[in-house]
């Protein structure tokens, strides 16, 4: 793969009182722009990921408004990518697509959702959206509730009890506070004991049984941009280039109640960082650094595996030994991730994308991983049908 990223841009996370969704995506546009040194005539295509425009801001058409960015990138092919909470690495993806293909050189990716417009029930309704609507968002499923799934599908395969569970998503929750602290754009800035995380109380109720409010990760407002280029501009241009050295895709089934997929892994992750392992001609232990999907504790948790950090069933044992830690021998989210950084949902990725650049390329927003030269990410859609993974390597 020959495509690199010459310039990122990262917005705050969280209740953004003072950003609407195009100002969120002007804003990201234009620095990240600034950061590669471009301008509007520079860019061939633009890739705009939304999941929930139309219903969030009652704005469906909403990749035109990247004009706004530079008026030199009028009449520029603009287009908006959907796919849930995938949204911003497919959109990547498509980026990179587009320069491989010949028919773009440089490319702009803005990553951009505005949530806080709506009140819980109105996120609620249009997060269901991103389910198998007739068999679950119509019958009541909410999002905690399609991952309530698989942590009951995770108990029963494995013989966990409930209060194993709870003590090991306790730990995953107090390390994604810890590493937030140091992220100056994180969403929440709080740190969590790990015996009220373990624990049902008034102030952390259930919200999906076993599903604890602090298993949950954020409604958020946010967006985050990427420029990339073909890798031999980019080190014509830059002093240090980060390469993307694979993307892989995988699409599983939408529904997860209809006993199609296993509740106890992530069966598509587990395949799409397989894929993008290999097209990288690597293994997970050649990887420094890794942002992962952890909307929900326990979705880390079956990550720590479809990482292969830990055996099946045994996934605790890499939050346990401080694998997963910064310092140990593969930190995983060291931005504080989705559970405490924030979780805009069509910028998440792009977001992975920037955090991972930008760990590489020593500057990174928050607690830095030293001598990172490989990361990866891990982006999921839904609750599990879309997949995407990507290598990074700093080679300048």
């Amino acid at each position: 793969m020959s495509v690199s990223i010459i310039g990122t841009a990262h917005s705050k996370m969280g209740k953004l009182v003072d950003e609407s969704i195009y100002s969120l995506l002007v804003n990201a546009g234009r620095e990240a722009m600034k950061d590669a040194n471009v301008t509007g005539k520079d860019i061939d295509a633009v890739y705009v990921s939304n999941y929930g425009g139309p219903s969030f801001n009652k704005q469906s058409h909403l990749a035109p408004y990247a004009l706004e960015i530079d008026p030199d990138l009028r009449f520029t092919p603009c287009t908006r990518v959907e796919n849930a909470c995938a949204a911003g690495s497919n959109a990547v993806k498509e980026a990179i697509l587009a320069i491989e293909s010949g028919r773009a050189e440089t490319v702009l990716v803005v990553g951009v959702e505005k949530m806080t417009s709506l009140k819980t029930a109105g996120v609620t309704e249009t997060l269901a959206l991103a389910s198998y609507y007739p068999e679950e968002g119509a019958k009541g499923y909410t999002f905690p509730g399609l991952y309530a799934e698989y942590a009951k599908g995770y108990m029963k395969h494995y013989g966990y009890s409930v209060e194993e569970l709870y003590d090991t998503l306790g730990h995953i929750t107090v390390k994604a506070h810890k590493n937030a602290m140091s992220n100056p754009l994180a969403q929440m800035h709080v740190e969590f004991e790990h015996e009220f995380a373990k624990t049902i109380s008034d102030k952390n109720p259930l919200i999906a049984d076993p599903l604890k409010l602090s298993d949950c990760s954020l409604v958020s407002d946010g967006a985050a941009a990427l420029v990339l280029t073909k890798t031999d501009l980019a080190k014509a241009k830059k002093d240090k280039v980060v390469e993307i050295s694979s993307i892989a895709h995988v699409t599983d089934y939408l529904s997860i109640v209809e006993g199609k997929r296993a509740t106890y892994e992530l069966t598509g992750a587990k395949l799409a960082v397989k894929k993008a392992l290999e097209e990288a001609k690597l293994t997970i232990d050649d990887i420094n650094v890794a942002e992962v999907h952890d909307c929900f504790t326990i979705t880390e948790l079956l990550i720590y595996e479809a990482l292969g950090l830990a055996e099946p069933g045994k996934g605790r044992e890499a939050i346990l030994n401080g694998t997963v830690q910064v310092g140990g021998k593969l930190p995983v989210n060291p931005s504080g991730g989705l559970k405490a950084k924030g979780h805009p949902i069509g910028a998440t990725g792009v977001s992975m994308f920037v955090l991972i650049a930008r760990q590489l390329l020593g500057e990174a927003i928050g607690l830095q991983v030293e001598n990172a030269e490989r990361g990866l990410v891990l982006n999921i859609g839904g609750s599990g049908g879309t997949n995407i993974s990507s290598v990074l390597t700093r080679i300048k």
